[in-house]
Formats: structure tokens, C-alpha cells, sequence
């Protein structure tokens, strides 16, 4: 009797540890049953509102997070948070309640900055709502929210900030899930305008280079061509060998030989 007791509570604990944010939010509309209320486990699809970028979430200031409620974030199948411009752009929000009540998720969206300055913004990014999503004391949820960021964005580094509001006996609370870097692409290509205008500057400034060079190169060998030939004199040469043999015996022979001449 014992082993049948402790058997499903090991199978249970194996299954927890072994998905750190199992997909459990119960979130469906409200014309589904009671049963099917209790077995959903899966908050893709079901009663989720996506509003516009524009629109806000409802709060008098503020909102902070709750106590014991931690959330991660996923970018599935794009360890480099690569985002194309004007396309969706999916990530996974992970939400473990540890407090002492159950919450009921309410939205997530999140916004665009420039690196530099959190203070100037770059794009309120979709407001994606959520309806009877409850997730219960000591249970883990997982909760998509898919963005697009603007076609007209010039492609580069920003920082995306995302939140999750939740509500915990009516009362509204918050955490950011993510706060870091994303890659800004153009999408259509692998190569954005600034990438092409690179290699095309790049190439035009690598032929005029071997013009240049090839304009040195014929230069160079004309002149090589018209340098005049140098005549060496043999006139004043001959005198002065004549000079310093006069009074040997090789002069004297040579005037002998010219004589016979």
C-alpha cells in the first residue's frame, strides 16, 4: 500500500524537476467545461487578445513584482535574438508562482530603446492579453508572445525590454522578463543596404587603387626607355696615357712603328 502511495508522488516530482517551466497555465474561454478547465495545461492559442503597439496597459503608476513569482524568457530556435524588421518575432515567457496566492496573468508586452539612452524610445512593441490565464501556488507556466518590430527601423543593436502583468487577489503587479540586446535586421536578405553600400564602396576604392598602381608601373618604364645612353670620352684618356709612358720604352716603339708607316 505504501509503494502505491510513494510511487506517483516520485513519478510527479521526476516530472517537475525534469521541466523547470512546464506549459500548465490554464487558459481558456469561458464556454469550456469545468474538466476541460482542470486538464488544459497549454497557453498557445487559447483566449489570448493581441492589441496594438500603441495601446497601453491599464495602471495608476508603476507596477512592481510580486513576492516569490520569478520569470525567464526563450527565444526558441534563435540563441542569437536575431529579429527581422517587419516580420514576427516569437519568444517564451517562463512564470513560476512561489507566493501564497494563485495569479492570473493579465498581458505581456514590452518596449524598444536605443542602447545608449533606455530614456528615448524605439518602438512600444504589441500589447499581447491574456484571458482566465490563473497559474497556481507552486506551479509553473510557460506563455508565448509573439512581436514586430517596424519594417521602417534601421537594422542594427537595440534593447528590448519586456514585461508581464499579473494580478494577485485584484491587485495588479509586474515583472520584466527580459532586459537585453536584439539584433535589428532587414528581412528579405542576408545582407542589409549598409552591408552592400560597405562592399561596394570597398571595391570601387580597391580598383582605383590598381590604377593608380598601374599608372606608377607605366610611368616608371618610360622613363626607363628615354634615359640617354652615356658616351665615354677616349680622346683626352689617350693623352694622358700617352704622357705617363713618354720616356719608356713603349713609347719608343710606338713612335718607331709610326715612323715606318
Amino acid at each position: 500500500m505504501a509503494t502505491r502511495v510513494w510511487l506517483p508522488a516520485l513519478l510527479l516530482a521526476f516530472l517537475l524537476a525534469s521541466s523547470p517551466f512546464t506549459q500548465v497555465a490554464r487558459a481558456q474561454s469561458d464556454s469550456d467545461s469545468e474538466e476541460d478547465a482542470a486538464t488544459a495545461e497549454v497557453v498557445e492559442g487559447a483566449d489570448l487578445g493581441i492589441v496594438g503597439d500603441d495601446t497601453q496597459v491599464s495602471s495608476d503608476g508603476p507596477l512592481s513584482p510580486a513576492p516569490g513569482v520569478e520569470t525567464v524568457c526563450v527565444f526558441p530556435k534563435n540563441a542569437g535574438k536575431i529579429v527581422p524588421a517587419g516580420e514576427e518575432t516569437e519568444l517564451l515567457v517562463g512564470l513560476q508562482n512561489e507566493g501564497e496566492s494563485t495569479l492570473n496573468v493579465v498581458a505581456v508586452h514590452s518596449t524598444l530603446h536605443l542602447p545608449y539612452d533606455h530614456r528615448m524610445y524605439g518602438q512600444n512593441l504589441t500589447v499581447q492579453k491574456f484571458f482566465n490565464a490563473s497559474v497556481p501556488v507552486s506551479v509553473q507556466a510557460t506563455f508565448p508572445y509573439t512581436f514586430v518590430v517596424s519594417k521602417f527601423l534601421q537594422p542594427g543593436a537595440y534593447d528590448l525590454v519586456g514585461y508581464i502583468v499579473y494580478e494577485i487577489d485584484q491587485h495588479p503587479y509586474q515583472n520584466v522578463f527580459y532586459n537585453g540586446t536584439i539584433e535589428v535586421v532587414e528581412a528579405g536578405g542576408l545582407l542589409s543596404v549598409e552591408s552592400v553600400f560597405l562592399i561596394t564602396l570597398g571595391i570601387a576604392l580597391l580598383g582605383l587603387f590598381g590604377l593608380w598602381a598601374y599608372g606608377q608601373v607605366q610611368q616608371l618604364s618610360k622613363k626607363t626607355k628615354k634615359a640617354p645612353k652615356v658616351e665615354l670620352g677616349t680622346g683626352t684618356t689617350d693623352a694622358n696615357i700617352d704622357e705617363w709612358l713618354e720616356g719608356t720604352s713603349f713609347a719608343q716603339r710606338s713612335k718607331s712603328k709610326k715612323k715606318q708607316t
